[in-house]
């Protein structure tokens, strides 16, 4: 049941960002597709016991390949998939326990949680640089498969 709320409320976040985003309507169950499924992995690997920075990337990465097969097909800008499926796995409510710990003047918990969402944005970042690095490798290594086979 809990794996089912996670799917529900990661799709409603993903979408709703698009709509916010002004994805096209036509796009918008997508972005609601890439999102979760960037969330469920995230999710899954974090149950089984790996720690949240590379299941962040691991995630991360899957949101930018499907962000760019999506852009493919339909033929829409890459960003709008990618904005709308990272949110789900932006640590919005830790950067709040962080902020309300510095308020509380409870530095030692404020400083633990700044750190943990600086790793996680970090995170996002390397996997969707990560992912589009191995992008253009794939292009211009096929690029020059194409050229030497003329």
């Amino acid at each position: 049941m809990a794996i089912l709320a996670q799917i529900i409320t990661s799709f409603i976040a993903s979408s709703g960002f698009g709509i916010l985003f002004n994805a096209p309507k036509r796009v918008l169950i997508q972005c609601g597709i890439v999102g979760t499924l960037g969330w469920m992995v995230y999710y899954l690997f974090v149950l089984y016991g790996m720690d949240a920075v590379p299941a962040t990337i691991i995630g991360a990465m899957l949101v930018a390949v499907l962000s760019r097969i999506f852009s493919k097909i339909y033929r829409t800008p890459i960003i709008i998939f990618n904005v709308s499926g990272i949110i789900p796995l932006v640590p919005g409510g830790m950067a709040y326990q962080a902020m309300r710990s510095f308020v509380q003047n409870d530095y030692y918990n404020a400083v633990q949680y700044s750190a943990k969402v600086m790793l996680l944005a970090g995170g996002i970042a390397i996997g969707l640089m990560f992912s589009e690095v191995l992008n253009q490798v794939i292009k211009k290594s096929a690029g020059v498969k194409q050229r030497g086979q003329l």
